[in-house]
């Protein structure tokens, strides 16, 4: 079994599949759609905290939170989105990950965790009109698809590293 961290490829051979995305992805959910974050990436899912908000920060930004002597900056991943923002409730999530430092990141709520083989994950669609430089693939489970996620771009566009 190939390593998530493993870089990507496509070979005609495997009907454009990317190889060496497979493995286990943590799945939640914002606004009704689910996506993934190999789970490397992540350090701790936590229950929503106080956070303290920073002035002059980008809409995205909802604060820092203290985790054991550490201020960690906390993204609300629906404003990044362009999602409307919800009222946080008992089942809003505050996932931890590792992009070169740790963030946080507010999704609605983590449902599972997947083993996706690299052989049910497709490229993202080139030429769309939307931006799929984030996205690594989507993940077929069941009759399900996941959009799983390059989270070190989602956090590193428009300059959220080095808050």
């Amino acid at each position: 079994m190939q390593s998530v961290l493993s870089p990507p490829t496509k070979t005609a051979a495997d009907g454009g599949k990317i190889r060496g995305l497979g493995g286990k992805y943590l799945i939640f959910q914002l606004d009704n759609e689910e996506y993934g974050i190999a789970i490397p990436k992540v350090r701790e899912i936590l229950g929503l905290m106080d956070i303290t908000k920073v002035p002059q920060s980008p809409d995205s930004v909802e604060g820092t939170i203290n985790l054991r002597g550490k201020v960690i900056p906390v993204i609300d991943l629906r404003s990044k989105f362009g999602l409307a923002r919800t009222e946080y409730n008992e089942q809003t999530c505050i996932i931890v990950v590792d992009v070169g430092m740790m963030m946080g990141i507010i999704v609605d709520t983590v449902s599972e965790v997947n083993d996706i083989p690299s052989t049910s994950i497709e490229p993202p669609r080139s030429g769309s009109i939307i931006d799929a430089s984030f996205i690594l693939g989507v993940g077929k489970v069941k009759d399900e698809a996941k959009i799983l996620l390059d989270i070190d771009k989602v956090l590193t566009a428009n300059g959220l590293i080095g808050l």
